[in-house]
């Protein structure tokens, strides 16, 4: 029974912060649906004047995604129209503008996630191994390799590495390998792989390097923490302490920065993507913006700003999951939150001090 309550209390508690930070991003989906309506509606010019394309001499913008009426009502049909992906017809092609977005997301999803993949797997093992063996050689490397990546520009690393590894032609240029709808040149997964190395390996760069001393500071202060000292003292296997009681609390931080450089990788996927010469989202939104195609640009900026708030919430579900403890008190205000520093978790009771 002593056993049961804790566990239910703990299992109550996760449900509150889960609720709590769906609430939250219901909050700010119509806060970004009503900045979204004003920026495109209410702002005091003429769409028709400034937004016009080559397909239509005269297009006005409310005529296009259909909405008319009071604010209110407008607003309300611009939430229908967000809720069922329709945003009227591009200015320049007069194809439908979600069919366009649509067809662009898959490649930046691709770049963002697989770069993501890339620099942690660059990441947290050149941190912890850093963290294990402090000023090494390695420790001294990482140290100016974060000075380069912090000031490196995409534009420059993406073209430095298109020269190195294009004349060695190790790696394509240029171009992406669609693995929806495969052909003869390019077919499979391999070969889809193979187009993004390039573009992944320069999206992981310039954060691998600020992430993994991240980690290693993290890491190091971690293992200075009771509890490790505790594990370590009662005999407990080094590898097992790492992973056990190390890494998992170490990574809390690593958690949190990744929640709040979501709109940092949407915004350096516009310029990898016009590098490597991919057709996603970014080069998608420049060439709209260079064209002046209100509605490809709207359908953009509400279906990255909402993509965001969904990833969002999924790292703080990643989040609970790390730490279980994260909950919220009955008072309304949270309880036990994990600081930056890491929690301080209970040793298990086979390593626990007699």
């Amino acid at each position: 029974m002593t056993r049961e309550a804790p566990s239910a209390t703990l299992r109550e508690g996760v449900i509150q912060y889960i609720v709590r930070r769906a609430l939250w991003a219901v909050v700010l989906v119509f806060a970004i649906t009503m900045v979204s309506y004003a920026l495109f509606f209410l702002v005091p010019a003429d769409p028709g004047r400034v937004g016009r394309g080559p397909a239509r001499e005269t297009t006005n913008l409310r005529e296009s995604v259909e909405i008319k009426g009071p604010v209110y009502k407008e607003y309300g049909q611009f939430l229908w129209r967000i809720g069922h992906g329709s945003f009227g017809e591009s200015w320049v092609n007069s194809r439908e503008v979600n069919q366009v977005v649509f067809e662009a997301m898959p490649v930046t999803l691709s770049l963002v996630l697989g770069g993501a993949v890339m620099w942690i797997l660059l990441a947290v093992p050149i941190g912890v191994l850093s963290a294990l063996r402090p000023r090494s050689l390695l420790d001294r490397l990482m140290t100016v390799l974060v000075l380069v990546g912090v000031s490196a520009h995409p534009v420059w690393l993406g073209l430095i590495l298109s020269y190195f590894f294009g004349r060695s032609r190790l790696f394509p240029f240029g171009g992406y390998c669609d693995l929806t709808a495969p052909t003869y040149v390019c077919n499979g997964f391999a070969q889809w792989a193979w187009h993004l190395f390039l573009p992944w390996l320069t999206f992981a760069l310039l954060y691998a390097a600020l992430y993994s001393r991240m980690i290693r500071a993290s890491v190091i202060e971690t293992m200075n923490e009771d509890y490790v000292r505790t594990a370590r003292a009662k005999g407990a296997p080094r590898w097992r302490v790492l992973r056990s009681h190390v890494l998992r609390n170490a990574m809390l931080p690593v958690v949190t920065m990744l929640g709040m450089d979501l709109g940092y990788w949407m915004s350096n996927a516009v310029f990898v993507e016009s590098v490597f010469g991919l057709p996603g989202v970014g080069r998608l939104l420049t060439t709209s913006l260079s064209r002046r195609d209100l509605p490809v640009m709207m359908s953009i900026v509400v279906f990255v700003s909402l993509l965001i708030v969904v990833l969002t919430f999924v790292v703080d579900l990643l989040y609970a999951a790390i730490d279980p403890r994260v909950r919220v008190g009955r008072g309304g205000g949270e309880g036990r939150q994990v600081s930056a520093r890491g929690p301080k978790p209970a040793v298990s009771s086979a390593e626990q001090p007699a």
